[in-house]
């Protein structure tokens, strides 16, 4: 059975004290596009900070007083300990005060938790990254770990949509990431009159090329409908399923697998996932009430 990858890095949490925040600084705050914006914390303990270390695909829970607290996953690089990158939708009551905070505030953070992006075990193999939306976060640290190690992989595609051109991340990234051989495809829902790219969802860019299904590996995460086409489009190029890994955001409200908000069948999405390597979850993937 194809097994879930979990981490074994240090953790800024007590084993003994799961649900007790460790207290982080605000160092920087800037809005990438509407609504949605990039926190970088750094924790209070200089010992601290300098242990922490988290996986791609790895998540926090970040905790406001009397706000409460959410799941964010990690958008930094794993490599550059100074701060933690938190890319943020202001959609609840939690995200929209960290959105207001101001450089020098404090915030609780818990982590990292969940699964990460199995990309060690990928190596040597051709990587196709498909992200719609906020979808991209979860997979940007998925990109820096291959920049830093592109020489160990094949071909690298990112597929990433998004609804308007106003509402794309990180494209003044882009340029970067092309120059280092990895292939960035972009294309929105709907163009405006500055938009000179590609117009549809993210799975139909999978007919501008061809893939090697013995070698390639997909990482998606995104919407849900997006997932459930991009891993139609996979396996209808004959990936296999254990080789197509997502990542699910289901109500991860506890980060422990206490409070069975993000229950998927017989998992918990937020210590059981977020990554599921497809073949583990498909029985229960698109299934309502699950």
């Amino acid at each position: 059975m194809t097994t879930l990858a979990a981490s074994k890095r240090p953790a800024a949490v007590s084993s003994e004290e799961l649900l007790n925040p460790c207290w982080a600084e605000v160092t920087d705050l800037r809005e990438e596009i509407d609504s949605t914006f990039t926190v970088w914390l750094k924790f209070k303990d200089p010992a601290l900070q300098k242990g922490y270390a988290f996986e791609p695909g790895q998540f926090n829970m970040l905790y406001l007083p009397g706000y409460g607290e959410a799941a964010i996953s990690i958008c930094s690089d794993p490599e550059k300990r100074d701060a933690i990158g938190h890319t943020v939708r202001a959609v609840g009551n939690v995200t929209r005060a960290i959105g207001r905070m101001k450089k020098g505030d404090e915030i609780g953070l818990r982590g990292p938790f969940g699964t990460h992006w199995p990309i060690e075990q990928l190596e040597g193999r051709d990587i196709l990254l498909a992200a719609g939306g906020i979808g991209l976060p979860p997979l940007r640290p998925a990109v820096y770990h291959i920049l830093h190690n592109r020489a160990k992989y094949g071909k690298v595609i990112l597929l990433y949509g998004a609804r308007s051109p106003s509402d794309l991340l990180y494209t003044n990234e882009f340029e970067a990431w092309r120059k280092s051989d990895i292939d960035v495809q972009v294309t929105v829902d709907r163009a405006d009159d500055t938009w000179k790219g590609q117009v549809g969802v993210v799975p139909l860019l999978f007919y501008r090329f061809r893939l090697d299904p013995a070698k390639t590996a997909v990482m998606t995460c995104g919407p849900e409908i997006m997932i459930r086409f991009v891993v139609f489009e996979a396996l209808a190029r004959r990936i296999p399923a254990d080789r197509i890994y997502v990542s699910l955001e289901r109500n991860m409200k506890c980060g422990q697998g206490f409070c069975g908000h993000c229950q998927l069948g017989p998992f918990f999405v937020c210590k059981d996932g977020p990554v599921f390597p497809y073949s583990v979850i498909e029985p229960y993937f698109g299934v309502e009430e699950f």
